[in-house]
């Protein structure tokens, strides 16, 4: 039976989702680790879901989930699968595919690895999100980490306030501006400016690895996703 789809959000491809289905009975999910985060095109709700017994309360009555959050946002994707696999709701996973390795790349399994391996006194430019900010801190490093709102000072830290997509010419631009000599990322896929920058300039590159994916089905496709919600959605009119 056709009914409410919710979507776990939070990233670009949820967005493009939630605008090809704005029509249907679809709720958005958003964690709300974001001040302002990009409008979507469906109702949208902001917050937790206070654990595992809080989701499974959320889903009742909702016909299926597509969980569109980032690669790295393991743990509301691990609930969801479990919860859904429990309750037999119709579920699948949305992912970006991973950034093919480069040459001279190091790849770590998480971000104490990455952080270990840096240098003291290195220059290093975090695109980690402030929640991986961490493990990288008293480790004698020059720390300037990107994040999507303002915050307050942290010892050791400058932050960089931006929103994505952002220009080659422009991550160049930051990189010289503050002396960078090494870059952090996860292995977020999508639009790789940050990368070609630090291919440019000669800097040395260090991955975070996704962990490994929650049990369950997933995509790169897009049209694919869009198609499962359509499948299970309902007119919001309810018809």
């Amino acid at each position: 039976m056709r009914g409410r789809v919710l979507i776990l959000a939070g990233t670009a491809e949820a967005r493009l989702v939630c605008a090809a289905v704005a029509g249907l009975d679809v709720l958005a999910s958003l964690a709300g680790a974001t001040a302002q985060p990009a409008p979507l095109a469906v109702p949208t709700r902001v917050g937790g879901f206070g654990g595992s017994v809080g989701l499974a309360a959320a889903l009742e009555g909702v016909a299926a989930v597509l969980d569109a959050t980032h690669p790295y946002a393991l743990r509301i994707s691990r609930k969801a699968a479990e919860v859904c696999a429990a309750r037999g709701v119709p579920h699948l996973r949305l992912t970006r595919p991973g950034w093919p390795p480069r040459p001279g790349w190091r790849t770590h399994p998480d971000a104490r690895a990455a952080a270990e391996a840096l240098p003291q006194g290195a220059r290093v430019f975090l695109s980690v999100g402030p929640g991986g900010l961490a493990p990288f801190l008293g480790r004698g490093l020059d720390l300037v980490c990107r994040r999507l709102d303002p915050a307050p000072a942290e010892p050791g830290v400058t932050w960089v306030v931006g929103r994505p997509p952002f220009a080659l010419a422009d991550e160049i631009a930051t990189f010289r501006h503050h002396g960078i000599s090494h870059l952090v990322t996860k292995d977020s896929g999508g639009p790789a400016a940050k990368l070609d920058a630090a291919e440019a300039l000669g800097l040395a590159v260090h991955v975070i690895a996704r962990p490994p994916p929650p049990p369950g089905e997933e995509t790169h496709d897009i049209d694919r996703a869009i198609a499962f919600v359509r499948a299970h959605a309902a007119d919001r009119d309810g018809g």
